[in-house]
């Protein structure tokens, strides 16, 4: 651990068209003035753990070391358990439901799991659909003015966490198949495939039967052609140069790409 955290981050689907978001920042603001907030995003597609958990561990390597708080949740108020994380790189707070694991993972790995149960760790009132509000951010304000993980309530066999499953890979015989993980605002795709399984591919593929650029950047294909390169995650991904490949593809998180040589 590096002592007392330096921020704590917000990643949620709770939009801004509501005050959810202004909740969250006001108990960390009533809890720990002085502690910085970043707002990674609120933006997750509503319920979309997946969707979540990948930005989410994108992004966590690059923020100070903090908490990092994440709430897309739609078993909020069911049995699933409210957990707070803590990992060489940093501390996360959310539902056990996948969402966290994988920024654990960026973060070197759980070494600590706890269940939200403390009661004096809590708000006042915690109701039943938003624990964002009266569960996580209290226990984030207090893990970021350096309380320790274990005041927060009994320790978790980091075994029983919820894990989402793995997306499919499969590459064999100049043939990659593999899940789309995320769908960026640009309408880039990116997979579940590690950049490295591009390599040896030439420089022309096919993309679903679509004709594309093997490439290193957007601008490596023509306007208006695919090209498949590897992204700023190290993730394969496949891009429209000033395009949306989402939309070429008609392709969508969860669903297979298949990449292919001519």
């Amino acid at each position: 651990m590096n002592g007392t955290p330096q921020c704590v981050s917000l990643t949620t689907d709770y939009g801004l068209a509501d005050g959810f978001v202004a909740a969250c920042h006001g108990v960390l603001a009533r809890l720990a003035p002085a502690v910085r907030v970043i707002d990674v995003t609120h933006l997750i597609p509503p319920a979309d753990v997946r969707r979540g958990a990948a930005v989410l561990a994108q992004t966590v390597p690059y923020l100070p070391w903090g908490v990092h708080v994440a709430v897309v949740d739609p078993g909020v108020g069911t049995t699933r358990r409210g957990i707070a994380l803590a990992a060489p790189g940093g501390l996360l707070v959310g539902p056990d439901n996948g969402l966290l694991i994988p920024a654990a993972e960026a973060l070197g790995g759980v070494v600590a799991a706890v269940e939200l149960t403390n009661p004096a760790w809590l708000g006042p009132v915690v109701s039943r659909t938003f624990h964002g509000r009266d569960v996580f951010a209290p226990v984030a304000a207090r893990l970021a003015l350096g309380a320790p993980v274990a005041e927060a309530g009994p320790a978790v066999d980091p075994g029983t966490l919820v894990r989402l499953p793995e997306p499919v890979v499969h590459a064999a015989d100049g043939v990659l198949r593999a899940e789309v993980l995320t769908v960026d605002h640009f309408g880039n795709v990116q997979l579940a495939a590690p950049g490295p399984l591009l390599d040896g591919l030439p420089s022309r593929v096919l993309v679903n039967g679509h004709e594309a650029v093997h490439g290193r950047t957007f601008g490596d294909a023509p306007q208006g052609v695919l090209v498949v390169y590897v992204d700023s995650a190290a993730q394969v991904a496949v891009a429209v140069n000033t395009g949306r490949a989402a939309d070429t593809l008609n392709t969508a998180p969860g669903d297979l790409v298949t990449i292919t040589t001519p």
